[in-house]
C-alpha cells in the first residue's frame, strides 16, 4: 500500500473519542479534557511534554518537576458514535466532560484545568 492510500485509510478509520485524564501521581493533580481522537490526544499530550513545549504550562512545569514516571495517561469514558453519518459528537463531548469536570473538579490545587468563567 502507498504511503497517500495509508494516510486516507488512517483518516476514514474511526477513532475512539471521550474524556480523558493526565494524573500527577505525585500530589494528585489531574487534568481532564475531551477528544474526537482519545489516542491521538495523549500522544500529543505526551510528545509536547516529552519536548518541553506543553501548552498548559502548569503541567508542563511539574512534569520537569516529578518526571514522567510521576504521571498516568488515562481514557475515563468512551463516547460510541451514532450511525447517523452526519452525527457531529461536539456537543456531547462537551456535556461529558462539564460532568467529568463537576465531579472530579480539577481547578486550583486539584488539578491543571482552568475553572470555567460563569455566565451572567
Amino acid at each position: 500500500m502507498d504511503r497517500k492510500a495509508l494516510i486516507r485509510e488512517y483518516k476514514n478509520t474511526p477513532h475512539p473519542m471521550g474524556i480523558y485524564q493526565i494524573e500527577n501521581k505525585a500530589n494528585g493533580k489531574i487534568l481532564i479534557g475531551s477528544s474526537k481522537n482519545l489516542p491521538g490526544i495523549l500522544n500529543r499530550f505526551r510528545s509536547e511534554l516529552k519536548l518541553g513545549s506543553c501548552r498548559n504550562k502548569a503541567l508542563q512545569d511539574e512534569w520537569e518537576q516529578f518526571g514522567s514516571d510521576a504521571f498516568e495517561f488515562m481514557e475515563l469514558e468512551v463516547l460510541k458514535p451514532l450511525d447517523d453519518p452526519v452525527y457531529d459528537p461536539f456537543e456531547d463531548l462537551k456535556i461529558l466532560e462539564e460532568l467529568w469536570a463537576e465531579k472530579l473538579t480539577p481547578y486550583g490545587d486539584k488539578g491543571y484545568n482552568k475553572k470555567p468563567k460563569l455566565v451572567t
